[in-house]
């Protein structure tokens, strides 16, 4: 399971132009089953992915295939961990 940390870099006022690019990139990892959840870094830092079902290599040349990676809008950080514990409503995520 991965933790994806998507930080906004000091061009972020260029996230607009590339914006439904990055939303498409978001849709088509929902939609490969690997995006489990998505959201936004407080305050307004950027963005964070709970992912899973790949490998480290396949999240990684995902993650560089972001418009927003590519055009240095963020900056990614990839966060590997294992999960061991969960509430009854997320079991499933515990291998």
């Amino acid at each position: 399971m991965f933790i994806i940390l998507l930080k906004f870099s000091e061009k972020r006022e260029q996230a607009t132009a590339f914006m439904d690019a990055h939303k498409a990139w978001i849709k088509r990892g929902l939609e490969d089953g690997v995006f489990l959840l998505i959201g936004s870094l407080q305050p307004n830092a950027g963005g964070a992915i709970l992912a899973h079902n790949a490998s480290r290599d396949e999240i990684q040349h995902r993650v560089d295939t972001d418009p927003f990676v590519e055009e240095n809008v963020v900056t990614a950080e990839v966060l590997e961990f294992t999960p061991a514990m969960a509430d009854d409503r997320v079991k499933f995520l515990v291998g």
